[in-house]
């Protein structure tokens, strides 16, 4: 299983010469198995990257949405794939009561706020609300469960053979209260997280900046930390960076991260800011 970085930034892609390092786009991380299976993870800006420049044809895409806040959907219609009558998408999304996930994405992704609308994309699209049970995608198995963000918002678990990535870019498992002393059972997206061989988690905050932030959605840096080390997982990406947070501010924060989870007898280089063009094989 390889995983590939398109955009870790949170809230609003960032287009500054400061936050190069790091990068500013938007939600987009791309699995591929290994029988070359891709699985798509969110459509933030950085999906358009992804698929710009793209010659194959009759391609089977996954992309599976966290939730639809407009940071993770709205690279959608900007990704090339959609616009070519010989590709079959499917569009993995949270459930929810009411309108079908096509409806609640044609809320933003139609006029008058989009040129198009979504029943217009060329391509063969299928909208699927998340199974409550376990599914697979080529071969690997996928489970998706409710976390602790603003809105029905989900993280998910890819299985293929011994390796797993857990995702879970939108999250605040503290909500405020101090993490290390919650029952496991307790903490939002713990299970779903447990031994990962690579867990990507929100860590939008700092320190000083969460107390601000408290119900917003968001983990703080250290929250973040703790989160993974409960989870024992045995590598992390900390994702979902601020825009306001330009790579002097990223720098200080992987520090902060390194920092503590060495104090937890773990070795630093398990643990990164994740960037834009990254690769990380499992």
């Amino acid at each position: 299983m390889q995983v590939k970085f398109w955009g870790v930034r949170g809230s609003v892609p960032v287009p500054n010469r400061r936050m190069l390092g790091y990068g500013g786009n938007t939600a987009c991380v791309e699995v591929t198995l290994g029988d070359g299976t891709e699985i798509i993870l969110d459509a933030g800006t950085g999906i358009r990257e992804l698929g710009a420049g793209r010659r194959s044809h009759a391609e089977r895409i996954q992309i599976l949405l966290t939730h639809l806040h407009v940071d993770h959907i709205h690279g959608l219609l900007f990704f090339a794939p959609l616009f070519d009558p010989e590709n079959e998408v499917t569009v993995f999304g949270p459930p929810a009561p009411g309108p079908d996930l096509d409806q609640r994405l044609s809320r933003y992704l139609s006029p008058p706020l989009s040129p198009i609308d979504l029943r217009e994309l060329p391509a063969q699209v299928d909208f699927r609300a998340c199974p409550y049970q376990e599914w697979r995608i080529g071969e690997a198995q996928i489970r998706a469960a409710i976390v602790a963000h603003r809105g029905v918002t989900l993280g998910y678990r890819i299985t293929e053979g011994d390796a797993s990535l857990c995702y879970i870019p939108d999250h605040e498992p503290a909500l405020g209260a101090p993490l290390e002393d919650a029952e496991h059972g307790w903490v939002s997206g713990s299970g779903l997280a447990a031994g990962a061989s690579l867990l990507i988690h929100d860590g939008q905050y700092a320190d000083d900046e969460y107390p601000r932030h408290v119900g917003w959605g968001h983990s703080g840096i250290s929250d973040a930390v703790v989160f993974a080390e409960r989870a024992e997982a045995e590598r992390v990406a900390v994702f979902h960076h601020d825009p306001l947070h330009d790579d002097r501010a990223l720098e200080a924060l992987g520090d902060s991260a390194a920092d503590r989870w060495k104090s937890a007898g773990r070795d630093a280089a398990e643990i990164s800011l994740a960037a834009e063009g990254d690769v990380i094989d499992l």
